[in-house]
């Protein structure tokens, strides 16, 4: 979206990741999503008398893997106490870190080419969960809320953008690209319906090349569309009340998904509210360097790298297959992809099925072996099967298993003979007289008119390219 008036966005985004460890951050409860509420607790995640924080080795890992990942800093941190008081918060202080974190600046680059700066982004325990029963689930009107401890102290990495951002699509592609690295570290499973990845948008507006102007957070954004969205109509409301005269008030806000607009939640706070100070029950952080490169060797590929040595795999690739690269990288089907290729399979033809009809069934792809997914592609491209009944066999191959060969006799998509396909062809050219001229003079679009009917005749079961060849040794 482009603002009118000369305005422009300025977006910087804050991104909250849970981490993908067995325990939580400072206990050995369990790490786990969808447990009984209130049953993977203990008193030190409940932050009863006497209990001591130990800090997880793991967690440590996965949040350098994601500053690595980043082209950040690994610094020498620390942990403080940021005191407040909420329901979910059992200690009424979250362990975080603040002025020293362990990953600092770097930068992220998007498929586009644009590139955001990271300013840091630093390790924290989550909080626990209030849920609001009765009006429309938020705190104000609810009649009573339920709180389960089972998230608090599930280990994070916050992850704090620049304000480089400055559109709604921009920040999208960042969550995106982000939430592929994430998964790519193995730090996270980017489940954001789950709460796995959650992000804060902080938005303002200015003129072109004017200081920033006041901005305004927006809280606990759980998917893409959201974010996009809630960014838009922030935008549009800031400069409504610019425009009316008014001023732009720094405060927290909330987003509703159902009204498709933000509302004020709380004046913002600034650091001195949170009375930060060091935990006194923790010690300094401090990686050596043969820990950093320990994790530095276990990391994957990146999806940049990903999606870059899948392109290659393509002849003069189009926008639309490099559209489709990215489906492909942003599912984690790019492995799938390459052996396929490696076996004789067209890049392109490989590429596309994995982004339209595996996309389709992703929950069952889990279960899908390279080698089914391969053979169908090599018959369809012999022209054993017809595009048509190639994304048939794939839908069955992903639902029920089986063989490729098997399952395509037993769907009755035997090849048509070269002389049945001949004599469908023939009478169709003795049916149609006119386009077959009109064909014949350079009409080329004519070619899918005689497909579909060949279709039609033999229900599926003739395929185009051969129909193709039979047209033109006619022609």
């Amino acid at each position: 979206m482009t603002l009118a008036n000369g305005w422009e966005i300025v977006v910087g985004l804050e991104v909250h990741t849970e981490l993908k460890t067995a325990s939580k951050m400072f206990c050995g409860c369990a790490n786990s999503f969808g447990a009984e509420p209130n049953t993977n607790i203990c008193p030190v995640c409940l932050g009863l008398p006497g209990s001591l924080p130990v800090l997880n080795e793991r967690a440590v890992e996965l949040a350098m893997a994601i500053g690595m990942a980043l082209h950040s800093t690994i610094a020498p941190s620390t942990f403080h106490r940021k005191n407040y008081f909420y329901p979910d918060m059992p200690k009424d202080f979250q362990i975080s870190q603040y002025d020293l974190p362990i990953n600092v600046g770097g930068y992220l680059d998007l498929p586009d080419a644009s590139r955001v700066s990271i300013e840091r982004a630093h390790l924290e325990e989550d909080t626990g969960k209030s849920t609001h029963l009765g009006g429309t689930g938020r705190l104000q009107g609810a009649e009573r809320s339920l709180v389960d401890y089972n998230r608090s102290g599930v280990p994070l990495v916050e992850i704090v953008s620049g304000p480089d951002i400055r559109s709604s699509a921009q920040a999208r592609a960042y969550a995106q690209e982000l939430r592929g690295i994430l998964i790519a570290t193995g730090a996270s499973d980017g489940r954001m319906e789950e709460g796995s990845m959650r992000i804060d948008a902080n938005v303002s507006i200015r003129k072109a090349n004017a200081p920033f102007g006041t901005r305004c957070e927006i809280k606990n954004l759980n998917s893409l569309r959201s974010l996009q969205r809630a960014i838009d109509y922030e935008a549009l409301r800031q400069v409504e009340l610019l425009e009316g005269g008014g001023t732009v008030r720094q405060e927290t806000r909330h987003w509703d998904e159902l009204l498709g607009e933000t509302s004020t939640m709380r004046v913002k706070e600034d650091a001195d509210d949170y009375r930060y100070f060091r935990e006194p029950d923790l010690v300094d952080l401090a990686p050596d360097q043969s820990w950093q490169d320990r994790v530095r060797a276990g990391l994957s590929p990146m999806p940049a790298e990903r999606r870059q040595k899948l392109a290659a795999r393509l002849i003069d690739p189009t926008s639309a297959q490099l559209d489709a690269v990215e489906v492909v990288i942003d599912l984690g089907l790019d492995d799938l992809v390459e052996r396929a290729v490696d076996e004789g399979v067209s890049a392109t033809l490989a590429i596309s099925r994995a982004a339209n009809e595996l996309a389709a069934s992703i929950d069952e792809v889990k279960n899908f072996s390279s080698e089914s997914f391969t053979a169908t592609l090599l018959m369809e491209q012999r022209g054993e099967l017809s595009a048509t009944q190639a994304k048939t066999v794939l839908a069955e191959l992903l639902t029920h298993g089986g063989d490729p060969h098997e399952v395509a006799r037993e769907m009755g998509f035997e090849q048509l003979s070269s002389s049945s396909l001949g004599a469908t062809v023939a009478a169709l050219i003795e049916e149609h007289p006119d386009e077959w001229t009109r064909y014949r003079e350079g009409d080329e679009k004519l070619a899918q008119f005689f497909i579909g009917q060949v279709m039609k005749l033999t229900k599926g079961q003739a395929n185009g390219k051969s129909v193709v060849a039979e047209l033109q040794a006619r022609r």
